[in-house]
């Protein structure tokens, strides 16, 4: 099915085209400069997201915790994160807030410095809440001056914007095994520099991105003459139902890494913590790697033939890694790493074309969604450590990509 999508969702009728042209209005392209200062500022906020469950082997030691006390730290963060978020891309969709980029990061800073000292349990979730906080100001106007800036080529925007995110995702559990397991919790500190250097860097984005606010004119009115009627708003419902479903159950199994690999390869196999680590690291960057690939692919090829290749691509390698030797554990965790990864540029820019003019309510939607996911993922698949052993995590999330195949039901939209 082809077209253009119907306004009728409540956005402006003028509001895509009027965006759109603010993203290309003067330059001839993407501007680049801009959104190498949104990637770098994506790996900064993420890397110190990141160091949370990089240093999870420490406190869980330090603090005497179980695998469901490490679940629920994870849980608060990303569910912080998760319900804000939406709330916040709803909000800026009306009342664009350039420089709450930067307030976002210093509510980061704020959650670090807590983990520096936290002393009791409460005041780890504590600092997860202020770090999730963070998050959830931080995505929702950082992809709307993505695509602001992406002169057209929205997927590259994404990419470009995402593997940021993913370098200091897999840059934070690297950095952990070599600064904090080795000096402790209140080494954690240190990386509240690099919270300081992302304001600054987040304020010069919020000074362009005021600049462009003020360029263009916005809508006088939410009236206007009707656009073609492509999908109803009960199929668009739908749609972005299946997508969250495809979010769902990729980040349900990239929680089993992001908090619980470097348990796996150490009980399953003997390794160390920092050498588990290093081997998060190759499974985080093998995610970098595959993000900047599928924001490209899908400008060039289309949305939904990237999102299917994620599906279908991933399935046999998430069904061997169960029963692989631990050379053979490393290896496949690339594939895995490349191709789910892959799908959320392409998701996001489907969701954007299906929303013109919610782009807030979108990337707080789905950033949100996918934190809530990861968060409610922790929580569950350490209960089943707890229970079952954590070998059985990685069984039971084998399947987890089958749950994709709802994808057959998403509709074609004009390139």
């Amino acid at each position: 099915m082809t077209g253009a999508i119907e306004p009728a969702i409540g956005d402006p009728p003028q509001a895509p085209a009027v965006r759109d042209r603010a993203a290309g209005a003067g330059v001839p392209g993407p501007a680049f400069a801009v959104l190498g200062a949104l990637s770098l500022s994506h790996l900064l906020n993420d890397l110190v997201q990141s160091l949370l469950p990089a240093i999870y082997p420490l406190l869980k030691t330090q603090f005497r915790l179980d695998f469901g006390q490490i679940g629920l730290i994870t849980f608060v963060f990303q569910v912080t994160a998760s319900v804000l978020q939406p709330v916040v891309g709803i909000y800026t969709d009306r009342r664009p807030l350039p420089f709450s980029l930067a307030f976002g990061m210093g509510s980061s800073l704020v959650g670090l410095l807590l983990l520096s000292v936290a002393w009791a349990y409460g005041l780890l979730l504590l600092a997860a809440g202020l770090v999730g906080f963070g998050s959830a100001v931080f995505h929702p106007e950082a992809t709307r001056v993505a695509r602001l800036a992406s002169g057209g080529r929205y997927g590259l925007a994404q990419s470009v914007f995402q593997v940021g995110g993913n370098a200091g995702t897999a840059l934070g559990p690297l950095l952990a095994a070599f600064v904090v397991v080795p000096h402790g919790q209140g080494s954690v500190a240190w990386f509240s520099l690099v919270a300081l250097a992302g304001i600054c860097v987040l304020a010069l984005v919020g000074q362009w991105y005021a600049g462009r606010l003020r360029a263009v004119p916005r809508p006088a009115t939410r009236a206007g003459a009707p656009a073609a009627r492509v999908l109803s708003r009960r199929r668009v419902g739908l749609t972005i139902a299946i997508l969250l479903t495809l979010i769902f159950s990729k980040y349900f199994y990239l929680a089993s890494f992001s908090s619980y690999y470097t348990f796996y390869l150490i009980q399953r196999f003997g390794v160390s913590v920092a050498q588990s680590q290093i081997y998060l690291f190759v499974f985080l960057g093998a995610v970098a790697a595959g993000t900047i690939l599928g924001g490209p692919i899908g400008d060039r090829f289309g949305r939904k033939p990237v999102i299917w290749g994620s599906i279908l691509g991933v399935l046999p390698f998430t069904l061997a890694l169960p029963h692989a030797d631990l050379v053979w554990t490393v290896v496949l965790t690339v594939p895995i790493g490349m191709i789910l990864a892959s799908a959320m540029p392409a998701i996001l820019v489907y969701a954007q074309e299906l929303l013109p003019g919610r782009i807030g309510l979108v990337g707080g939607l789905f950033f949100g969604f996918a934190f809530g996911m990861g968060g409610l993922g922790a929580a569950v698949l350490g209960e089943v450590a707890d229970h079952a052993g954590i070998t059985a995590v990685y069984a039971l999330c084998a399947y987890l990509p089958l749950i994709g195949l709802a994808a057959v039901f998403l509709p074609r939209l004009a390139r």
